[in-house]
């Protein structure tokens, strides 16, 4: 009778071990109002933040739209290039909650439809 048991909680473990982890890929890290709203208070000074919004600043900081449609964007890169200083970047300390926030507003932004890696 003991294997009867431990078949239907095997199942639910291995299911729950398998299913857990493309259930917490498929949701954005962050919040997508909070992200746009950082977005125009800080991030606006010097890019172009809003969806479809494609001029390229005098400064030459890329438009958001731009970066979201750039086929190698993704969660992981954006993350670290927000936290890498770049020259003409000012040196911003994001909050986890902020980086998150920030990198599923870009995300919104794509365009285009996902590449086949990142399904």
């Amino acid at each position: 009778m003991k294997p009867r048991l431990a078949t239907p909680l095997l199942s639910t473990l291995l299911a729950t071990a398998f299913l857990a982890p493309a259930a917490a890929q498929a949701q954005d890290p962050g919040d997508v109002v909070a992200g746009e709203s950082f977005a125009r208070e800080v991030c606006a000074e010097c890019h172009a933040v809003e969806k479809g919004d494609t001029l390229v600043a005098l400064n030459g900081a890329p438009p958001f739209q731009q970066v979201a449609d750039d086929p190698s964007a993704s969660e992981i890169g954006l993350r670290v290039f927000l936290r890498t200083p770049h020259k003409n970047m000012p040196d911003l300390i994001l909050t986890e909650e902020q980086t998150d926030d920030v990198i599923t507003y870009i995300l919104s932004l794509r365009q285009r439809p996902p590449q086949q890696s990142e399904r």
